[in-house]
């Protein structure tokens, strides 16, 4: 009974913590193996140590994610250019307009009272760098690898034994002829 050393690091919930299999303190997080043929509570700290485990990286995961992000900041910035350039022909209108007509200059201070409003929604509109994820998919060592495919083949074990127990012609009859 063998199955691939590929765990996925899920969280389960508060009610549903048991303890961890290397410090036994209570832990919500768990690493399952494809098809659930095997599973463990570990600590969080533990998926950090490299002695444990190590983390499964995708590239094409990575570089793709890294490729929209700088689309998005390109994006970004070609917005905030188009409405730089769009303000600076605005108030150069706005300077050759107050040239022309000094009555207009009280709708002008409307105008740049109304703007300064919009500056500081834009100024919010900035998204925080996005914070790196934890990976999810983890390599156990060897050893720890080795406990488990063990520890798997003891539980098997003994369930055929108990099986066996149960089956009343497990063990010998008493003889029925005299000797």
């Amino acid at each position: 009974m063998s199955f691939p050393n590929i765990y996925t690091h899920r969280k389960v919930a508060e009610s549903s913590a048991k303890s961890c299999e290397i410090c036994f303190r209570p832990s919500t997080s768990v690493l399952v193996t494809p098809e659930n043929k095997d599973f463990f509570y570990v600590c969080p700290g533990h998926l950090k140590d490299t002695g444990f485990c190590t983390p499964r990286i995708d590239q094409a995961a990575v570089e793709a994610r890294r490729k929209k992000e700088l689309e998005e900041e390109i994006e970004r910035v070609k917005k905030e250019y188009e409405e730089k350039q769009r303000k600076k022909n605005e108030k150069e209108e706005k300077d050759k307009a107050k040239k022309d007509d000094k009555s207009k200059e009280k709708k002008d201070d409307d105008e740049k009272k109304k703007e300064d409003k919009d500056e500081p929604a834009a100024k919010d509109e900035v998204k925080p760098p996005p914070v790196e994820e934890e990976p999810r998919v983890f390599e156990l060592k060897s050893t720890f690898y080795q406990q488990r495919l063990n520890k798997k083949r003891q539980a098997e074990m003994a369930k055929r034994n108990r099986e066996r127990l149960r089956d009343p012609t497990f063990f010998p009859s008493v003889p029925k002829n005299l000797p």
